[in-house]
């Protein structure tokens, strides 16, 4: 039996969809489909069907599942002692976007260099969306900001940076008092459905201030881009460099006792690449900054 069948079968249960496990895998929905239907035909059973748009496992699916996933952990720990311990097998990240610049670049530098047997893949997103996949096990990890509750005991998490909120504005703007810039100018609005951006939110009703007229986006660095020609002003964490070249800004810090927005690193408990996680994580934490 080849593995690649079981793995094909395992990421289609975990995403409910041929088209996204092809997503996942890095092949063709069709060859997804041929390697489940080879599955079937070795074990003689039916292992997926269709509930309204989404493919979940049958009866004798559902049967195989636990054993699968042992099988295809053996597998990996197999690769590992042929390799004298070298880490080998895949390993499935995400990160928000300011991660993805700041933060990962020297981290994964080190980490292909240690451990070039291991398959790692990077998946951008939202921190909300991350967060569901590590929970759910679609994702080994993820570089995302700290939830507004408290991480089950299901999986992991460490800080990796503090980001105190700025008041951004253009170089044009002679204001120096953030409150009033705040208040006086129209507000670039960092998205209050992410959890950075409830951080915001939190912070101008706790401080009484009603902006005039704002714009809502999701993404900092378009925001910073916005600012820099004078279009409004942002209340936004100071995330970690690189920013955005040839901007023309001003940083007005907020008192100390200011919001932060709190960076770090979730990972699920039960996953089978338990070591080449831990090898990540310890990465990451060396190369903060």
């Amino acid at each position: 039996m080849d593995i690649r069948f079981l793995e094909s079968f395992l990421s289609v249960v975990e995403r409910g969809s041929i088209a996204d496990a092809a997503r996942h895998l890095g092949i063709t929905p069709a060859a997804v489909s041929q390697r489940i239907k080879a599955l079937e035909d070795q074990i003689r059973q039916p292992l997926l069907t269709r509930a309204g748009r989404t493919v979940v496992p049958t009866s004798s699916g559902c049967a195989i599942l636990d054993k699968s996933r042992e099988i295809i952990s053996s597998v990996t720990e197999l690769k590992r002692i042929a390799g004298h311990d070298t880490l080998a097998g895949n390993l499935h990240i995400g990160a928000i976007s300011s991660a993805l610049t700041g933060l990962l670049p020297l981290a994964l530098n080190t980490f292909f260099a240690e451990n070039p047997n291991v398959e790692l893949r990077v998946t951008p997103g939202q921190s909300l969306q991350l967060y569901d996949d590590v929970f759910t096990g679609r994702l080994d990890g993820a570089v995302i900001v700290e939830p507004p509750f408290p991480v089950p005991k299901t999986c992991g998490w460490i800080r990796l940076r503090s980001e105190p909120m700025i008041v951004l504005t253009s170089e044009k703007c002679e204001m120096t008092d953030p409150i009033e810039v705040l208040k006086s100018h129209l507000f670039l609005r960092y998205d209050r459905n992410q959890w950075g951006g409830r951080i915001v939110d939190n912070f101008l009703r706790q401080q009484g201030i009603v902006p005039k007229s704002e714009l809502d986006m999701d993404a900092l660095e378009a925001i910073s881009i916005m600012v820099s020609h004078n279009i409004g002003v942002a209340l936004l964490p100071d995330w970690a460099p690189p920013w955005p070249s040839g901007l023309s800004v001003r940083k007005l810090t907020l008192p100390d006792d200011c919001p932060q927005r709190h960076i770090g690193f979730l990972w699920t408990l039960s996953s089978s690449n338990s070591d080449a996680i831990r090898k990540f994580r310890e990465n990451i934490v060396s190369c903060q900054f």
